[in-house]
Order: C-alpha cells, then sequence, then structure tokens
C-alpha cells in the first residue's frame, strides 16, 4: 500500500556504517535504520546468533517456556532496574502495553475514565492508542475518533503538568519520552524526569518512559533516565533491541510489574527464540564494546564538530545532540536534503520540516564519525 515516500534506492547489503545499493554503491548510514542497527549492519554475532538459532527452534509459542526469553528478561531487569517484561514484537507494541498497564491500574481502583498525561511533539507509534498518545496532529490526521483517556502537557513543562493534577482526578499516568525523538530530537531539562517522579509520587500515577527511539545505549547510557537519578515505573524500548530483528519489551516494577494476570494481554510472536536469540547477541557487544560510553564520546565529537563547521552559518537555528541523537535544525524547511545527501551517497533524515536528524551507529570509528560531520556541514552550506 502506499504509506511510504520511498526514495529511489535498494540496498543489497551492508557492513558496520555502510551499506551497498543494488548498483554497488557504498553509502554512508547515519540514520541506522532509524535508531535499529545500533550494533552495525551485518554485525557477525549478531548474525551467527539468528543462524544458529533459526537451525534449532525459531517459534514455539508463549503457551510454554522460552530460555531465551527468561534469560534476555533478566538481562534487561539487571540493566533496568525494573522487576519484569513483557515482550513483543514492536515499539508501538510495547507502548500499547504500557498503555493498558494504567488503564488496567485505574480501572482496579475505581476511576471510570482512566487518563493518561502525555506531550505536545511525542511519537509513540501507529495502533490507535500509541497513534492517539502521539503529540502530532498530522499522525492523528484522517483516524478520528481518537481514543479518550489521553490529555496533553507542553513537553519538559513541569507547571503544565501540575496544573493537570490539580484539576484532573482520573490520571493514572505520565507517558513521556526522555528525549523527543521523531519530535526533533528536543532535550529536556536536567531535572525534567526527576520532577515528574515527584508529582507521580505525590498521586500515586505511573511514571511510563518510552525509550523505543532512546534506549539500548543510543544516549550514552543503557537507557536515557539513567542519566538522571529518576527511576520509572513503566518503560518501553525496541528498535536497537534487535538490531533490526523485531522485538519490543515493556519492563515494569512495583505495582506496575504485577497488574497483568493471565489473559489481560498476549503476543503470538513477542518474545520467541529467534528475536530473542538476537537481542541477547545485541547486549554481548553492548556490553564487551562498552558501546554505552562509546556512543556518549562519539556523540560529543560529531556536535562539536558540526558546531564549528556550521558557526556563523544564517541556516542553523541549533546544533544539539544527546549521545547519538543529534540534530541540525534549520531556520527553514528543507526536506530536499534527504535527496540531496542521497546523492552524495550519505544516509540522513529531516525530521518536522527543518531538522536534520542523525542516528548513527554506535559501533562507528572516528573517522566515519568525521566522515559523517564534513559530509552534513557540506550539505548544509551547499
Amino acid at each position: 500500500m502506499n504509506t511510504y515516500a520511498r526514495l529511489p534506492v535498494a540496498f543489497a547489503s551492508g557492513e558496520g556504517t555502510y551499506l551497498l545499493d543494488t548498483q554497488g554503491n557504498r553509502y554512508l548510514d547515519g540514520l541506522s535504520g532509524i535508531a535499529v542497527v545500533g550494533v552495525g549492519h551485518a554485525n557477525p554475532r549478531v548474525a551467527d546468533a539468528i543462524a544458529q538459532q533459526a537451525k534449532t527452534l525459531t517459534h514455539t509459542s508463549n503457551l510454554y517456556e522460552i530460555p531465551l526469553q527468561e534469560k534476555l528478561a533478566d538481562r534487561l531487569c539487571a540493566l533496568s532496574g525494573m522487576e519484569k517484561v513483557f515482550f513483543s514484537n514492536s515499539g508501538a507494541e510495547a507502548n500499547e502495553a504500557a498503555i493498558k498497564l494504567a488503564r488496567i491500574k485505574g480501572n482496579r481502583q475505581g476511576i471510570k475514565k482512566p487518563t493518561t498525561i502525555v506531550m505536545d511533539g511525542s511519537f509513540h507509534g501507529r495502533t490507535m492508542a500509541t497513534l492517539t498518545a502521539t503529540g502530532n496532529r498530522k499522525v492523528h490526521a484522517g483516524f478520528e475518533p481518537l481514543l479518550s483517556g489521553f490529555v496533553r502537557a507542553p513537553y519538559d513543562d513541569i507547571d503544565a503538568v501540575a496544573l493537570i493534577a490539580a484539576n484532573n482526578p482520573d490520571v493514572v499516568a505520565v507517558f513521556v519520552e526522555p528525549v523527543l525523538g521523531e519530535g526533533g530530537i528536543h532535550i529536556p531539562d536536567a531535572n525534567y524526569l526527576s520532577e515528574l517522579r515527584k508529582i507521580c509520587d505525590e498521586h500515586n500515577w505511573l511514571l511510563m518512559l518510552d525509550e523505543v527511539q532512546t534506549g539500548n545505549g543510543r544516549t550514552g547510557k543503557y537507557f536515557a533516565y539513567q542519566h538522571t537519578n529518576c527511576l520509572p515505573d513503566v518503560v518501553t524500548t525496541a528498535k536497537g533491541l534487535g538490531n533490526g530483528m523485531p522485538i519490543g519489551a515493556c519492563l515494569a516494577r512495583g505495582e506496575a510489574a504485577e497488574l497483568f494476570a493471565p489473559g489481560n494481554h498476549g503476543s503470538t510472536f513477542g518474545g520467541n527464540p529467534l528475536a530473542c536469540a538476537a537481542a541477547n547477541a545485541v547486549l554481548d557487544e553492548i556490553e564487551e564494546h562498552n558501546l554505552c560510553a562509546r556512543a556518549e564520546s562519539l556523540g560529543e565529537r560529531i556536535v562539536s564538530g558540526l558546531q564549528a563547521g556550521l558557526n556563523g552559518n544564517n541556516r542553523v537555528a541549533e546544533v544539539r545532540g544527546h549521545g547519538l541523537m543529534i540534530a541540525v535544525e534549520l531556520n527553514e524547511d528543507a526536506p530536499e536534503l534527504v535527496s540531496q545527501a542521497l546523492e552524495q551517497r550519505v544516509l540522513i533524515n529531516v525530521t518536522q520540516g527543518n531538522i536534520i536528524r542523525l542516528l548513527p551507529p554506535l559501533t562507528m570509528s572516528d573517522a566515519e564519525a568525521d566522515e559523517l560531520t564534513a559530509k552534513i556541514v557540506a550539505l548544509v552550506q551547499s
């Protein structure tokens, strides 16, 4: 169906930070499949894990114990400070699970219309619940009526959340991205999550973080909230967890970890042996090569290079980043930059019309980071 405005290129293979198209042209990947291929294209460890598992057992179903899923759950809980995990196939499905946790909590408390606070500029997915939670009117258009049970606040505005708390007794949760991804790599105040945590504690709400894009080492910690002293009740992730193998996870602790009972939620494919073999291999790569720290240092290198190269350019409003989530915000819309970059054999994304978004692999070398920086500077200056 006509759901993607595809670029005129098809890729045949990849290695690390580069992709080769069907004509043999080589491209520097500054997007990694939209924050998915964090440990690089055709990563040998991940490829071997998938191949060996495919030869052994790809799927049984969640009617039975799945040892690789249990292993992955234990590792994610140890990394996150959470207690239990529900596995899905995508970030949208992980976010659906989080929204359902908030609803079931509210209903058990006798609240007739359990309500979740969501943020302007956010993106949580394309299912009906996650689409409704998304703070972007363009995503909503044509899919009305949207679901009830959501109230919106400006991102990075604690006073707005406090005002809702004072006037809406039906609120049961706050659902927020630690860094707005699709919304333009907007980084909130350092105390934002901690202040949200405080409000949630005061009102017996769940603090739920969407780390679909920010998780799996991308910001310099395994999860972005680990840059703060804030521990959420629920955290979701996907994208980089499987390095291209579809898998998502909704992690929870405390009350939130005990809300689901058999029959409340489920997934046919979620957390099957093949997906979990890939994800365990990804965690091995991140841990062995200290890729969280690598993402932080690479991000600083690229941002510094972009700021130096674009200093004084009237076309540029700001260069910002958090680990390997990097944005060059322009003073005007420039969607044509994606095609122009493609012609220069570099893959980027332009979000919100005027923000160049870079989400390169965590495994890129210093030389590759410098090459990406130089290509973006030249692109903006052209």
